[in-house]
């Protein structure tokens, strides 16, 4: 993952007994973030919003369906806005799960697939703002790569 520091990342709070508290990203903060990077468009698909490069969605506003709910049994499924990235490969990804960042994740739905969750309440401002622009350009490189086949 890229390291980008964006001066959002130091937004805090402070609470009296709590010390510090640090502001986690919102959708409207995804949104800032995507749409500086070159490129990109917004659209829906699956009726959320997405954001694309190359009419391919890098980035996308993922609410649990009813059926992801029921797979979760017991466990409480993560609140607030979830959103789904597209990673590089699944390599890539079972690396970034590895690394146990907080607010990333992954589902049954997502078995097999170069993708992963992220529930943007645990999650880390500066690593949801990294895997962005990181699936930003694998996403555009996939593009790229077309392109280049397609004018053979």
């Amino acid at each position: 993952m890229a390291g980008l520091e964006h001066p959002a990342d130091r937004r805090t709070l402070t609470n009296s007994r709590a010390g510090p508290i640090k502001i986690q990203m919102t959708f409207a903060d995804v949104h800032a973030f995507a749409t500086s990077l070159p490129g990109v468009t917004v659209g829906l698909s699956w009726g959320h919003r997405t954001w694309m490069v190359g009419g391919r969605g890098f980035a996308w506003e993922r609410p649990f369906t009813k059926a992801d709910i029921r797979r979760f049994g017991d466990e409480k499924p993560p609140a607030g806005e979830i959103l789904g990235v597209r990673v590089e490969s699944l390599d890539a990804k079972e690396a970034l799960l590895e690394m146990a960042l907080p607010g990333f994740f992954s589902i049954p739905h997502f078995d097999g697939f170069a993708g992963l969750l992220i529930a943007l309440r645990k999650a880390r401002a500066r690593d949801v703002r990294a895997v962005i622009a990181d699936a930003h350009a694998a996403t555009a490189a996939l593009g790229s790569a077309r392109k280049r086949r397609s004018s053979r």
